[in-house]
């Protein structure tokens, strides 16, 4: 089986499991009532995502992001639709990935059939070397297993900054993000291949610069690793930046597409939560926004590709 994956991707993400109960206001471990609250926004999303196919978002590229302890009802159906579906392997809120479900993650990923296994991971290539070790042994092992079962892997990579590195640009997160982290990111990719780490997909945290995309993505394709693709992840920004980031990438020799979430659904789920929006209204909203950043990116690529 080829590594990588050489087609459009444009993923509607909404496994999120912690921002979730925060956005509906609950602490701790939810109730009965409280988690099927959750699986129903969840649902709404969904309904959003399926009336955007019959709006004519692309069968072949359109697809989802959704989780086992609120969204298995969705990976059901998308799976029985033949819709393209991620599911995480990670426990939700970890500063260190580990598998949510212990030794039993293989039975999970076989029992849903994903079309990829996800993981979210927090990698600074200076940070606690320990640290990092433990995560790569774990990741190696993650996709050894999907490799040789024919499965594909979806990395989502975040890089934060250790302390120093971010008193080193006075405490300012935007510095950070745009003079230190590209580079970091280059390092930390290098550094997981290294260890024997190879995603198909790789969700790169948004970059202003397209250099910056093209330096990441040549990282990503080195080693004979040329179907290995990109994809643009929102981290929740505000549709302006997310805008910015995915025009930055689209284009770029090796993006495929994006995995964006927050930024389409949060406002339709927290109006229908909130009582403001009906159902459909909130389903039409993430509709709307999801096709909107389809076209976004689609626009950008053929802009660049003519030059």
């Amino acid at each position: 089986m080829e590594l990588g994956y050489r087609k459009p991707l444009y993923i509607l993400a909404f496994d999120h499991r912690g921002s979730f109960l925060k956005l509906a206001g609950i602490r701790g471990e939810p109730t009965a009532e409280e988690a099927a609250r959750i699986r129903d926004a969840k649902q709404v999303i969904y309904e959003g995502f399926l009336r955007a196919l019959d709006a004519g978002a692309p069968r072949d590229a359109a697809g989802v992001l959704v989780d086992e302890q609120f969204g298995a009802e969705v990976a059901r159906d998308a799976r029985r639709r033949g819709v393209i579906f991620a599911m995480p392997v990670e426990r939700s809120g970890q500063d260190e990935f580990d598998f949510e479900y212990g030794e039993a993650f293989g039975e999970h990923i076989e029992a849903f059939d994903p079309t990829f296994a996800k993981v979210l991971v927090r990698y600074n290539p200076q940070g606690d070397r320990d640290l990092n070790a433990r995560q790569a042994g774990r990741l190696r092992r993650l996709s050894g297993w999907l490799h040789g079962r024919g499965r594909k892997f979806l990395f989502e990579l975040l890089v934060p900054p250790t302390a120093q590195q971010l008193q080193a640009v006075g405490g300012d997160e935007g510095r950070y993000d745009r003079e230190v982290r590209p580079h970091l990111m280059v390092d930390a990719i290098r550094q997981l291949q290294e260890a024997g780490v190879e995603p198909d997909v790789w969700k790169i945290e948004g970059l202003d610069l397209r250099a910056d995309c093209e330096r990441i993505s040549a990282q990503v394709r080195s080693g004979g690793r040329e179907g290995v693709a990109c994809v643009v992840l929102g981290r929740g920004a505000d549709e302006a930046a997310v805008v910015r980031w995915v025009q930055a990438a689209a284009g770029v020799p090796g993006y495929v597409g994006f995995a964006i979430g927050r930024t389409i659904w949060w406002d339709g789920v927290k109006g229908h939560l909130e009582g403001r929006l009906s159902r459909e209204q909130a389903a039409e909203a993430v509709k709307a926004n999801y096709l909107r950043m389809i076209e976004v990116y689609r626009s950008a690529e053929q802009a660049a590709v003519a030059g």
